[in-house]
C-alpha cells in the first residue's frame, strides 16, 4: 500500500511539473481506482465495528441505525 501511495504522489508531482504520458495517465487512473476501492473496503470494516449510543441508553450497531426510526 505504501508503494502505491508513493507512486500516486510521484505521478501527481510529475503531472504538475511537466504533464503525463498516456501510459502514465492510465497508470494513475488505475492506481486511484485501486486506492479508492481499498479505502472504501477499510472504511466499511471500520463502520461494521462502530456502535451508536442513543440518549435513552440503547446501543445499536451502526449498520442497523438506518432501520431504526
Amino acid at each position: 500500500m505504501d508503494e502505491m501511495i508513493k507512486r500516486i504522489n510521484e505521478l501527481a508531482q510529475k503531472k504538475k511539473e511537466q504533464g503525463l504520458t498516456a501510459e502514465e495517465q492510465a497508470e494513475q487512473k488505475e492506481l486511484y481506482k485501486k486506492y479508492l476501492a481499498n479505502f472504501r473496503k477499510n472504511f466499511e470494516k471500520q463502520l461494521d465495528n462502530t456502535d451508536v449510543e442513543y440518549p435513552d441508553g440503547r446501543v445499536v450497531p451502526f449498520k442497523d441505525v438506518k432501520n431504526i426510526k
